[in-house]
């Protein structure tokens, strides 16, 4: 039986999503089909609803008003807020979540509105005792998408320029209230010094050392994020992989 956790989650869904060409021309990144029956973000408010959280926060830009109706329209039971950032074109996510932060008040789940994972990896998530951050032992390190340095079991560094004792990471997180705080304190000092096109992560690795933020490794599972068409097409086959397992599985029993 489901049961309601306090916590919010965090969904920022604020960029343009250019490198996904004519997809995203007329409608969000988030908006993107992925199977017969699931968007992007359909499946992530799906998942974080099963899992018990009911209160989300939607960062928004460019497709605001079409994501509002289409969230309207799929009737789900979640209190959805919907926050847009003014200065979509010229900004980062740091910015959306700065003009969010007010409504971020309990421990949260922050994660990109373009990451497509398995349904048990926002349970093991939400099911950790300490603030963590989603990472793969099982993938190689990307070139030009995130990395996690990690120092004696704990992440220390985040972004796309490291290599050295990383690992490949993804931008889903659990952040317990204590550690949000201090990590959101340092994205307010970065937004309202002029420092607002750069990942929220730049703000992370300043105070890093302030709090324990542990990887939680999803090794194979599917955790992926959809920036370009080839990352559709990777999805879409892992997608099509699981239900075609779920199926047979049905058939044998």
């Amino acid at each position: 039986m489901r049961g309601t956790i306090k916590m919010h989650a965090l969904i920022l869904n604020s960029g343009i999503g250019s490198r996904m060409g004519a997809l995203s021309s007329q409608y969000p990144k988030c908006m993107t089909e992925i199977s017969s029956n699931e968007t992007i973000l359909s499946r992530q408010l799906r998942q974080l609803y099963e899992a018990g959280i009911e209160n989300i926060v939607i960062t928004t830009g460019k497709y605001s008003d079409i994501l509002f109706h289409y969230c309207q329209s799929l009737h789900t039971k979640l209190n959805i807020r919907y926050v847009k950032n003014p200065d979509y074109e010229k900004t980062n996510y740091i910015y959306s979540i700065y003009c969010a932060r007010k409504y971020l008040i309990d421990d949260i789940i922050l994660l990109h509105g373009d990451l497509v994972l398995d349904d048990e990896i926002i349970k093991e998530i939400i099911a950790c005792k300490k603030s963590c951050m989603a990472v793969s032992s099982n993938m190689d390190l990307p070139k030009k998408d995130f990395k996690a340095v990690i120092q004696n079991g704990i992440i220390s560094k985040i972004g796309i320029e490291y290599f050295d004792e990383a690992i490949a990471a993804q931008p889903l997180y659990k952040l317990l209230k204590e550690d949000w705080n201090i990590w959101l304190g340092q994205i307010k000092e970065f937004c309202e010094h002029g420092n607002t096109c750069c990942y929220a992560e730049n703000a992370f690795n300043e105070i890093s050392n302030q709090f324990e933020l542990i990887p939680l490794d999803v090794k194979n599972k599917l955790c992926h994020e959809i920036d370009n068409y080839e990352d559709l097409l990777f999805v879409l086959n892992e997608i099509g992989k699981s239900e075609r397992e779920a199926s047979l599985n049905i058939f044998k029993s």
